[in-house]
């Protein structure tokens, strides 16, 4: 009985710890900056990031970085997973609920918040995809912006062309080894800032007021 005991104690940390194991970082694009630039992810616009998996793997969340303003939770936002930026091949495309914690204000007077969100698997081949955010949903209804953090990604967003990579990581399961490819971002410039959060806030502006 005692080493019947004892063989349940030995297995049930190792049972417990399953789902831990079940999502790992499949890719990461760096830590969140928070203090250089931001581009919005709802009121029509959508920032696009590349990113790349070194082998076959079952994506299944995200975690990223969003600059709002202090008070605002994002519930969701529009993921999508394409072949190339904005298009070619759609893998996944969903309206994915997000849960948001570690809120740190900035020089800015926004929070700079860290969203997850998972959602059902989908099962892709090593190589390079792009991820897409848009139609973020706030539950105040302001705008939401995605963390420039300068990563190695590729990136950009469909009304201003090429633009400096975000912070996110993509999540899941793979038999290989998982790709781990963030570096930590210059500082930056902050006359960089107008072209993100304050110029698309001009757009958003002159959108709501249509």
């Amino acid at each position: 009985m005692k080493l019947r005991l004892a063989s349940l104690l030995i297995i049930a940390p190792c049972l417990l710890s399953v789902p831990a194991m079940a999502q790992l970082d499949l890719y990461d694009n760096g830590p969140t900056d928070g203090t250089t630039d931001a581009y919005t992810i709802n009121f029509g616009f959508e920032p696009s990031d590349s990113f790349q998996l070194s082998n076959a793997a079952s994506v299944n969340g995200l975690q990223f970085a969003a600059w709002l303003i202090p008070g605002d939770l994002v519930e969701s936002v529009e993921v999508s997973i394409t072949s190339n930026e904005f298009g070619g091949t759609v893998y996944f495309d969903q309206q994915v609920s997000l849960t948001q914690g570690n809120c740190v204000g900035n020089q800015f007077g926004f929070n700079v918040c860290d969203e997850l969100g998972t959602f059902n698997a989908v099962n892709l081949n090593a190589g390079t995809y792009w991820l897409n955010l848009q139609n973020a949903v706030v539950n105040t209804g302001d705008p939401v912006y995605w963390d420039q953090n300068d990563g190695p990604s590729m990136a950009s967003e469909g009304s201003l062309g090429t633009i400096q990579s975000e912070s996110f990581t993509i999540l899941g399961s793979s038999s290989g080894t998982t790709t781990t490819t963030g570096t930590t971002p210059e500082p930056g410039t902050l006359m960089l800032f107008g072209s993100g959060v304050v110029g698309l806030l001009g757009l958003v502006r002159r959108q709501l007021g249509r």
